[in-house]
């Protein structure tokens, strides 16, 4: 004869008890809250954006002005100091070109004028 109660385990058709579930809590539905835009931050920031912009754009015009100008003045140099060169070259062509100094130099070169007796000195004292 079979047992009068049958063994839960075995049994598939019983379920375990189980303690009571709490009851659940009901669900509130939370909102986010309104974000608003603020337009004046955004101009403001639009505004930056674009003098950034602006800035960065004569950034590179600024520069090649400094180094155009440190250029000119370094070939302004140049230019004064050929300048001044050219002039002592100037005043030495003048002088070359005087009689005094042809015949002074050609003198210092041992030359002497037509028809002159050139004369010879040895033995000096090196007076």
């Amino acid at each position: 004869m079979p047992p009068a109660r049958a063994n839960s385990a075995a049994d598939p058709r019983r379920q375990p008890r189980t303690a009571p579930r709490p009851p659940r809590p009901q669900r509130v539905a939370i909102r986010a809250p309104r974000v608003r835009v603020r337009w004046e931050r955004v101009g403001r920031i639009g505004l930056l954006v674009v003098l950034a912009v602006v800035v960065g754009l004569y950034v590179e015009h600024t520069i090649s002005y400094f180094s155009t100008r440190a250029q000119s003045d370094t070939e302004q140099s140049i230019v004064r100091s050929l300048e001044r060169q050219n002039a002592g070259l100037a005043a030495r062509v003048t002088s070359l070109n005087d009689p005094a100094t042809i015949i002074g130099d050609a003198r210092a070169l041992g030359m002497v004028r037509p028809g002159e007796q050139p004369y010879v000195i040895t033995g000096s004292s090196g007076r």
